[in-house]
């Protein structure tokens, strides 16, 4: 059996293994209609716009180090390259949003988007990463600045479509917990990739013994790896547009129906930032995009500052035989994320969304925790150990919380007559952008505080390496505490869900 064939059967049982709900009498519980059941080869098409998502948000976020490690430019000044472009995403995400929900075409609201983006997004990112050799610090700055207001521009134009999509794919509780599930697994073998990025980088590709492929230096990899994402995300990237076809509701028919070609820009950018404001307004909405910055945000911080804890601390400065640790622990870190991907998706049908949320990022919090025992110059290995507890953090996140925005969409069409998937997914993606963009920015900063100096390579102040250590193991502790404190008094329960969705239908059946 190929590797194809065994994901694939892999994906079949996770698919067949949280379809399997059985009847809590402490809960209300109920039945996925046939008619709403997601197929499974549609949820794996989705599933590869997961893939392109996370590989191209785990590429940019790994591979900016060359620009400190390779190119020599200051922490704080790679950290201001992450978070800029995201300031640019407050305005052009929900714009993007707004704009695929107002679409009226022959191929959907969403697919032609998703078919431009991938194409446009491939391409940027391919040439993001051909820094020319011999320039200034500056130089550089303004290079990948611009290069990266570009490539987040198409990203948008990608993402904002296709995370809507999967808002209304399926109206019930339950699949769309399901369909989230599936879409995060495979999207989950992203980060596995992205997990040997500096390595690659680095050394290189290797088939065994033999060299396919070895960069002269570490900027050298990335302009090469960078070409090789680039057309893979082309590829792949455009399969949910040829392949999806967008649901369509009794709501969504009634909206096509209306001309809208004669509404002038002022009324269009009235309608805008109408239904932005009402967007923020949504306290369950907000409750999660606070969770979601706080769990992910998190997550980013510990991303950036453990390449240092690892390379300077536990290997004292030896890159080469750091990176290979953290590609293996990153490979099963991501492994591990599979199992709790159904295993959230089966708890949260037993006790709910929100409390599957307060155990999957309760058990990460003991995960960020042992990494303060467990990273140990002495025993290398031992950073293993904390990796399956910390993939707890995304895999609960990623599966729960957009399976809960879903909800929220409809709990918003029920007050104000519309459907809004894309404003909600903008907003909602640009907070994730923003968490990783305030991530970089704040871990540059934090290195810059610690002392820490690339010149002095391995030989770093004790206290400097004390203060990464901390940072690392114990800031993602105190920012999930914040997020299961937002998520306490999410209010959308199965039965409230239900209710929702049948005074939407019986109001569908009288418009």
């Amino acid at each position: 059996m190929n590797i194809v064939a065994r994901q694939t059967a892999v994906l079949a049982m996770f698919d067949s293994a949280v379809n399997m709900t059985e009847y809590n009498p402490a809960m209300e519980h109920y039945e996925t209609a046939p008619e709403d059941r997601i197929p499974f080869h549609q949820k794996l098409i989705y599933g590869s716009g997961a893939f392109v998502n996370n590989l191209l948000a785990a590429g940019i976020g790994s591979m900016v180090i060359v620009l400190n490690i390779g190119l020599g430019m200051n922490p704080a000044l790679v950290g201001l390259l992450g978070a800029l472009p995201r300031l640019v995403d407050a305005f052009t995400d929900p714009l993007m949003g707004f704009i695929s929900d107002k679409t009226r075409s022959r191929w959907g609201r969403r697919r032609p988007y998703i078919f431009v983006g991938a194409i446009a997004s491939g391409v940027i990112f391919a040439l993001l990463w051909q820094l020319p050799s011999g320039q200034s610090e500056s130089f550089y700055f303004w290079f990948f600045l611009g290069g990266s207001l570009l490539f987040f521009l198409a990203y948008t134009i990608f993402a904002t479509p296709w995370v809507a999509l999967g808002y209304e794919l399926t109206p019930d509780y339950h699949e769309r917990t399901r369909l989230m599930g599936t879409q995060f697994f495979i999207g989950s073998f992203a980060y596995i990739v992205s997990s040997w990025f500096l390595y690659v980088m680095q050394n290189g590709i290797y088939l065994g013994d033999l060299q396919l492929w070895q960069p002269d230096n570490i900027v050298d990899g990335a302009a090469g790896l960078a070409i090789m994402i680039g057309a893979f995300v082309v590829a792949i990237g455009i399969l949910p547009a040829v392949l999806l076809r967008e649901r369509q509701t009794a709501a969504s028919i009634a909206r096509d129906a209306q001309d809208e070609s004669g509404r002038s820009i002022s009324e269009n950018a009235m309608d805008f930032f109408r239904g932005f404001s009402l967007t923020l307004r949504s306290k369950p909405f907000l409750k999660l995009c606070i969770a979601t910055f706080f769990v992910f945000n998190g997550f980013m911080l510990v991303s950036s500052l453990q390449n240092y804890t690892v390379i300077y601390y536990i290997f004292g400065g030896d890159t080469e035989l750091a990176t290979k640790y953290i590609g293996y622990e990153g490979t099963l870190r991501i492994v591990s994320s599979f199992a709790v991907i159904v295993f959230a998706t089966w708890l949260s049908t037993r006790i709910g969304k929100r409390r599957a949320f307060f155990v999957t990022i309760g058990i990460s919090m003991l995960g960020y925790s042992m990494k303060w025992f467990c990273y140990n110059p002495q025993y290398p290995w031992l950073m293993m150990l904390p990796a399956p507890f910390l993939s707890f953090g995304l895999g609960g996140l990623f599966t729960l919380v957009p399976s809960m925005i879903a909800d929220v969409v409809d709990f918003d069409e029920l007050q104000s007559h519309e459907r809004r998937e894309g404003m909600y997914g903008s907003i909602f993606w640009w907070v994730v952008k923003l968490g990783m963009a305030l991530a970089l920015a704040l871990g540059g900063f934090l290195l810059n505080a610690t002392g820490f100096d690339v010149a002095l390579e391995g030989n770093q102040a004790v206290q400097t390496i004390t203060q990464i250590r901390l940072f690392d193991a114990f800031l993602p502790v105190f920012f999930s505490g914040i997020a299961i404190w937002a998520i306490a008094t999410f209010a959308i329960t199965e039965e409230k869900a239900h209710e929702i969705r049948t005074q939407l239908e019986a109001r569908r059946g009288t418009a």
